[in-house]
């Protein structure tokens, strides 16, 4: 439990053990390549395209695998290849008199006829999944997996579930009969039960609900659509049309067809058209209008409120991301935005700064006549309208909430004795918060503002990012008074990971020189070890912030994040592994170690230096081919990219292995090191900075690694 590693002492003690069960398998596979590049030290080059194109494989096909396998029968499968592996090995290495062979098949047996039970999933008690199956008379009715993640439909036979977010105190409406819908065993929507095909009254006692009251749209599109909810919303007000956006394929089956008719086939009533796709890439690609975009609560409230999502990349808040949404509506139309309410306040006053962003960036000269902020017991809603809003809309605006003990944060002209009505706080601090932003004064307002409410970007996409460093002492301060749920964890967590990961890196790094005289040539004291931990740490670093960096710019080009996962690694891995398998093709007497090297890192820098200013308005330009042409498109701009940065781990690892075999396990640990360490930075480098300085850091990184090659 991440929360009680503060004060007690088993916690921390758990998780080294975790560490230690989690690196046993990477030890060995380590230890086994390190034992390969010393004794095949002339066949490095091919050795570590191997090793790439193997890396290469399993990205695309792990990926493949989870589609169509639970993780517990996932990790059959890779024990397996495991003991493939083994015997393969055994055979190059002419074991077969032994036992090997006879071992292998024996070990691949016993992994398959393990108990489901040994390797079945165990979720931490703290999600959602767990706390409510603690209700009598709770079953699970159905799951799925993909790599998009588990999804599990639950019942609760003898207390009801009662999903309603953000419901009015006034409400007295019935909530129809429910069945959860909790993705990864949290984030829960509710499937609601619907035969009848009748109006849900409760769906209109919610912030949600507040664009009907002041207009009757005519098209709608729902970003998010999960079990329902919002469509079912739509159609209590006689919507002819609506367009249901969901990413999960799985969520769909589920509702259209496992639970149809619990359902009353929501998704096959007349008007209502079902996209499996992207958020951000349906706005896009699409191009048609809408007189009301909503999205929906799509994270659960315990992991908002506890700043898990702080590290997770979202596309939906961008300024960018509000600007596409815009230019998808009709003259008058309205974007909604629901979140969960955070006090002191947080999301809520980010989405607001970053819509009055938008606008302004759009040339609005006054962007708060445009918006409206209200807000219930638990949740709030944001909506932006296509111009100005009316006399007759605020009216309306001021009845809705009044109706529903619903409190008004923002309107054009309104007042601060307006606010605070219902949900009091000791302040009126979202009409304060608003009033601030929308002055000249709005930087100097986030700049002293205890949490980061700073708008998110597309190069920064980290919306749920609210952690601010000299807030620190004061929560900790306040920690025996029930202040630590104020403290964003997320951010300290991965800050924590590495320091962790910088001191056992140099822990691993340098115990081995202390641990054994190394055996080295005397014509070998031109190679500093200096210059070899310079080289390949430089290099482990920068490889993966390219990498990460990538990923992050192709999710919006390829519109999903399993595909830009799956295309860039993959992509960067092989074409890498090509890059080196290259280097045996040279002859040695004309292109040495280092001019190889120098030649292959100038390549990088151009590359990057191009990818960095042209690579957003090509993709840009491209969005309208098919999705099979985006990932050739792709593949194909990586892999100039990728063979360059496949050439000067194994060209550094030849020159030391000709000059000081006995370091090249070293060598190969250091890399492997900075790796680790590298996949943290990069996310805290983005978070503060963007991933363009990501990938600059990274070419300066190459630049320095060209200037130390040992």
């Amino acid at each position: 439990n991440a929360e009680e590693v503060l004060w007690d002492w088993h916690q921390p003690l758990r998780l080294l053990a975790l560490y230690l069960l989690l690196s046993l398998p990477f030890f060995f596979a380590a230890s086994g390549i390190a034992l390969a590049l010393t004794r095949y030290g002339k066949d490095v080059p091919r050795i570590y395209a191997a090793d790439l194109l193997g890396a290469g494989a399993g990205s695309l096909g792990i990926v493949l695998l989870l589609f169509g396998v639970f993780p517990g029968t996932a990790l059959r499968v890779i024990g397996v290849l495991g003991l493939v592996a083994a015997s393969a090995a055994s055979l190059e290495l002419r074991l077969a008199r032994r036992r090997w062979p006879i071992l292998a098949p024996l070990g691949a047996a016993l992994l398959i006829a393990l108990p489901d039970a040994w390797l079945e999933l165990q979720i931490s008690p703290y999600k959602g999944l767990p706390q409510t199956l603690r209700i009598g008379g709770t079953r699970i009715l159905e799951e799925r997996s993909s790599p998009l993640g588990l999804l599990t439909v639950v019942e609760s036979q003898r207390i009801p579930l009662r999903h309603a977010p953000g419901l009015s105190l006034y409400a007295d409406t019935p909530i129809p009969e429910q069945l959860g819908l909790f993705t990864d065993a949290d984030n829960m929507t509710a499937i609601n039960h619907n035969p009848g095909q009748q109006r849900l009254p409760y769906l209109d006692w919610q912030t949600s609900a507040l664009p009907y009251y002041l207009a009757e749209p005519e098209q709608v599109l729902v970003l998010g659509a999960g079990g329902g909810a919002e469509v079912q919303q739509a159609l209590n007000h006689g919507v002819p049309r609506v367009d249901a956006v969901e990413l999960n394929p799985q969520v769909i089956d589920l509702v259209s067809n496992d639970f149809a008719e619990y359902s009353g086939r929501l998704y096959q009533r007349p008007g209502v058209r079902v996209h499996i796709a992207d958020a951000r890439g349906f706005i896009r690609e699409s191009r048609e209008r809408y007189d009301l975009i909503q999205i929906s609560l799509l994270d659960a409230f315990g992991a908002s409120s506890a700043g898990l999502y702080a590290l997770n990349e979202n596309y939906l808040y961008t300024v960018e991301a509000l600007q596409d949404y815009l230019q998808r509506l009709t003259p008058g139309g309205y974007l909604a935005i629901s979140r969960w309410i955070k006090l002191p306040p947080r999301d809520s006053l980010k989405l607001y700064a970053t819509a009055l962003r938008a606008l302004r960036e759009t040339g609005v000269a006054e962007p708060q006549r445009q918006l409206a902020l209200i807000r219930g017991w638990q949740t709030a809603t944001l909506l932006i309208k296509d111009g100005a809003f009316t006399a007759r809309e605020i009216e309306n605006l001021r009845a809705f909430c009044t109706a529903r003990a619903f409190d008004v944060a923002w309107y054009p002209g309104m007042k601060e004795t307006e606010a605070n009505q219902f949900n009091v706080l000791e302040q009126p601090y979202f009409f304060q918060a608003a009033t601030a932003l929308n002055g000249s004064g709005d930087r100097d307002f986030m700049a002293r503002y205890k949490f980061n409410i700073e708008p998110a970007t597309d190069d920064r996409p980290y919306f749920f990012h609210f952690f601010k460093w000299r807030v620190l002492p004061e929560i900790l301060a306040l920690r025996g008074q029930g202040g630590l749920p104020l403290l964003e964890s997320g951010y300290l967590i991965m800050a924590a990971t590495l320091l962790q990961a910088v001191v056992i890196s140099t822990l691993l790094i340098l115990l081995p020189l202390g641990m054994r005289r190394w055996e080295t040539p005397a014509h070998s004291s031109r190679i500093r070890r200096t210059r070899i931990v310079l080289y390949f740490f430089a290099i482990g670093l920068a490889f993966l912030f390219i990498e990460i960096a990538f990923i992050q710019k192709f999710i919006l080009f390829l519109d999903h994040p399993l595909y830009a996962v799956a295309t860039v690694l993959t992509a960067f891995l092989v074409f890498a592994g090509l890059g080196s398998a290259s280097i045996s093709r040279f002859p040695k007497d004309t292109a040495p170690p280092s001019r190889l090297a120098g030649k292959a890192v100038a390549g990088i820098i151009a590359l990057g230096l191009a990818y960095s200013l042209l690579l957003g308005p090509l993709c840009d330009s491209l969005m309208n081919i098919s999705m099979a042409w985006r990932v050739l498109v792709s593949i194909l701009l990586i892999a100039p990219l990728a063979f360059c940065m496949g050439m000067p781990f194994p060209l550094g690892l030849a020159r030391v292995g000709a000059g000081m075999p006995g370091f090249i396990p070293w060598a190969w640990g250091i890399n492997g090191c900075a790796s680790v360490v590298s996949a943290v930075m990069a996310s805290l480098l983005a978070i503060q900075f963007g991933f363009t300085v990501v990938v600059i850091s990274a070419l300066l990184l190459y630049l320095a690694a060209a200037l130390t090659f040992p």
